[in-house]
């Protein structure tokens, strides 16, 4: 069965939230970082939980029918985004984590591309494991979505990125992690 895109947003979900009710312990604030699939049929606002700032992984632009901000970080389809290892996906990562180093960056934050799942999967993968989440949470959280998901290719995905510092070479990961969790 596929996926329903003109239903809302698919794979919609605070990431917090569900670290939190997969882990048993309130680890990571909730009402921060959401993701999900396309918003090209979300019509209210409240769909996708006041979001105020959009980061739209998909190759094609957002609609911009809410007063948010948008960012937008496309990649070609023909590189594979599971392999972290790849020049091109380490920068464009990179490029993506760096939008949270600026502090005035409004939340919360949704993740989104056509499914929420691969692209954006690898966005919060990267995510989590800068707050410190256990990798086998962070599995967990992918496997919860819909669609083709592969447990294997995603832990690829973390195994590539190997020592955060130097993954993330351009971006301040200590910055970062301040500003997603709300302690500056």
């Amino acid at each position: 069965m596929g996926l329903d895109y003109a239903d809302g947003c698919v794979n919609f979900r605070d990431v917090g939230a569900f670290i939190n009710l997969i882990s048993e312990k309130k680890l990571l604030p909730e009402g921060r970082v959401y993701r999900g699939g396309s918003i090209d049929y979300v019509k209210e606002h409240k769909e996708i939980d006041h979001v105020q700032s959009i980061i739209n992984l998909r190759n094609s632009e957002d609609p911009d029918d809410f007063d948010i901000r948008y960012f937008h970080f496309p990649m070609s389809n023909k590189i594979e985004k599971y392999d972290t290892t790849q020049k091109e996906v380490r920068t464009w990562l990179n490029r993506i984590i760096g939008t949270f180093e600026n502090s005035a960056l409004p939340y919360p934050v949704l993740i989104h591309c056509l499914s929420g799942k691969d692209r954006t999967g690898i966005v919060i993968v990267a995510i989590l494991l800068i707050l410190g989440i256990d990798k086998k949470l962070i599995i967990e959280e992918y496997l919860l979505s819909d669609g083709d998901v592969d447990k294997d290719l995603i832990a690829k995905s973390i195994e590539g990125m190997g020592i955060l510092e130097n993954y993330f070479n351009s971006v301040d990961l200590i910055k970062v992690k301040e500003n997603i969790l709300n302690r500056n």
